[in-house]
């Protein structure tokens, strides 16, 4: 609930920006790790109200990260840092995100019992990274030894958009993947939208076989055509889509089309210009 400070873990709070809507779910999660020092990433939108708080719930804001430079996760970083010097991390300067330090897949930054790492998972942007919060031994108030703060990678109650040509879904389909990899595997998913996901495994296995499907039904609609365009797919392909949302399915299913056409299974002469025509190709 907005305004709200809920505990995650013994070192992780959560605190959810009032910026509800269709693209972000109940608000943007803002996150506070650690004790004395505290690293708050995703600081979300520069709402006044939502600084204030974020600033009363931590005696000491050292850091201020982002998962990726979306305006419902990256705005807040310079007015917050501005009032407590704090120093900035993300993966790249874009989109009037500049950060004090450039965070690359595996670097960690220790803060006191906890340990905080750099996953880079683009797909949803280039610039997207997840962080692992771990624990050494667990003590009294650890729910989670290996909790991933996911933003918007993973989210909890839908899929996310992949927008082209920042997004793309061959690169997240494999970031996804690697999700499973970990050794010890992730106790806990807590994403930039919605409540801790606590069978991370299962939800994104769960993700995969839905972005599968999704790319078989637009192959199965292109092969039907032989040739079409992104919005005379949408329909055929997001038939469990309200309409109202096709303006942003479209945006997914050019971003399959162009996985389809990187493993050689469709073809467009203009690849990067949603409005382009695609061909099948035989398998």
């Amino acid at each position: 609930m907005p305004g709200i400070v809920d505990e995650v873990d013994r070192f992780v709070r959560r605190l959810t920006a009032p910026n509800p809507s269709v693209m972000t779910g109940p608000g943007t999660n803002t996150y506070l790790i650690g004790d004395e020092v505290v690293a708050v990433v995703d600081p979300g939108p520069a709402d006044n109200g939502h600084l204030a708080r974020i600033e009363g719930a931590a005696d000491r804001i050292g850091y201020v990260l982002v998962t990726h430079t979306h305006p419902d996760h990256a705005p807040g970083a310079a007015p917050l840092t501005a009032k407590t010097g704090a120093e900035v991390r993300g993966f790249d300067s874009r989109d009037g995100f500049a950060p004090d330090v450039e965070m690359r897949d595996g670097d960690v930054l220790n803060l006191g019992p906890v340990r905080l790492t750099a996953v880079h998972t683009p797909g949803h942007a280039s610039n997207h990274l997840c962080y692992l919060v771990e624990r050494g031994d667990p003590i009294p108030g650890d729910n989670y030894r290996r909790l991933l703060l996911s933003g918007d990678h993973v989210m909890g109650g839908s899929t996310v958009v992949i927008s082209p040509l920042d997004g793309d879904m061959s690169r997240y389909m494999a970031s996804l993947e690697r999700l499973l990899d970990f050794d010890p595997p992730i106790d806990a998913i807590a994403p930039g939208h919605g409540p801790v996901l606590k069978d991370p495994g299962a939800e994104v296995e769960a993700l995969l076989a839905h972005r599968r499907a999704r790319e078989l039904a637009v192959s199965t609609a292109l092969a039907e055509r032989g040739q079409a365009t992104v919005d005379e797919l949408v329909a055929a392909v997001y038939v469990d889509v309200d309409p109202s949302m096709h303006p942003i399915a479209r945006r997914s299913l050019w971003a399959h089309l162009r996985k389809l056409g990187d493993e050689g299974k469709a073809y467009a002469k203009l690849p990067d210009d949603i409005e382009g025509v695609w061909t099948a190709r035989a398998r």
